[in-house]
């Protein structure tokens, strides 16, 4: 049996942009073009999901446009307005070795280098210094602490990743 490979959310179709059947494009990537790096496009919205060609995009203001193939008028292209960008995981580049796609993350198990469970990984934050791992805890916390918010700084608070245990081991005072 063949594994299906799991869809990946890359952004969302925002609104029409014109009369020709442009779209405008929210992108889920950490640089707002990279998101034009990652193909085969399918558009989900609801229970449908159809595959899609990109004939031609362009910077537009501060966010981008597209051009689907086949699809050439405003009506046409507002029948997939609020469409979810999806691609497979199989698109998407190997990282060097250490590098993790934030997804990859999401879930983790994060203890700090003296055993003490702070919990799982529910979000990240991007800050522009660093992202940030938003972390929930399990149960009552002994601190009192419902979520910390842990910068992902490599070598210095992250000590380790590891994919197959599914946890992360930071240098961190549980009281922060």
């Amino acid at each position: 049996m063949v594994e299906e490979s799991k869809q990946i959310i890359l952004g969302k179709v925002g609104s029409v942009y014109g009369i020709k059947g442009w779209l405008k494009i929210h992108s889920f990537t950490d640089e707002q073009e990279a998101i034009l790096d990652y193909f085969p496009w399918s558009l989900k919205l609801g229970n449908k999901i159809q595959s899609v060609e990109i004939t031609d995009w362009r910077k537009h203001n501060k966010g981008l446009i597209v051009k689907v193939g086949h699809v050439d008028d405003r009506d046409e292209a507002q029948a997939l307005v609020g469409s979810e960008i999806i691609t497979t995981e199989d698109a998407l580049p190997e990282l060097p070795e250490g590098d993790f796609y934030w997804r990859d993350l999401m879930g983790m198990q994060v203890v700090t280098t003296q055993g003490y469970d702070l919990g799982t990984v529910s979000d990240m934050l991007e800050t522009g210094a660093n992202d940030v791992l938003v972390v929930k805890a399990n149960r009552n916390d002994a601190f009192g602490k419902k979520e910390r918010l842990i910068p992902y700084l490599f070598d210095q608070v992250v000590t380790s990743v590891s994919m197959e245990d599914k946890q992360i081991c930071v240098d961190w005072d549980p009281g922060f």
